[in-house]
């Protein structure tokens, strides 16, 4: 069965792909919950038009995350993390802080933009992935470095 996605599906593809699925998947779950129709004749020629009207849009969109991207590669992320005495981090460092990281950088990143493949739990240098498009990623270098500890030598309480 040819159907024409509505949205993204992972493993599947992305919003507007025309695939071929089996019967049962197609109609019992993914026309059902409107995530795909059916691939007739009048749907392609529709979908075509559509696409047709949308490809400026996108390729605004593209050359956007383009130039975003070009930008991000001039980036050098520090973070700084309270750490043990073996150089693991209390906790760990996750998407929001690189997001938070990039703004201090002066990028505004979503958070949802940021792959990690796991929290980073050690000092040491690292590379994130920043997906910015369906074709645009970039790789930004990451350094965690600890945090400085302060002394509090003669400042006891009385």
């Amino acid at each position: 069965m040819e159907i024409i996605l509505k949205e993204d599906i992972a493993n599947l593809g992305y919003k507007d792909d025309i695939v071929k699925v089996k019967d049962g998947y197609g109609r019992n779950f993914l026309i059902p919950q409107k995530k795909a129709i059916i691939a007739s004749e009048s749907a392609k020629k529709i979908l075509a038009e559509n696409l047709k009207q949308r490809a400026h849009k996108i390729e605004k969109a593209k050359n956007d995350a383009l130039s975003l991207g070009e930008k991000l590669k001039d980036v050098f992320l520090t973070i700084k993390a309270k750490t043990g005495k073996s150089d693991k981090i209390f906790g760990s460092v996750g998407v929001a802080q690189l997001a938070d990281a990039f703004e201090k950088a002066g990028c505004d990143i979503d958070k949802k933009l940021i792959v990690l493949e796991r929290p980073i739990k050690e000092i040491g240098s690292y590379k994130v992935t920043v997906k910015l498009h369906r074709d645009v990623s970039i790789e930004v270098p990451l350094e965690i470095v600890p945090e400085e500890k302060e002394k509090d030598e003669g400042t006891e309480a009385q």
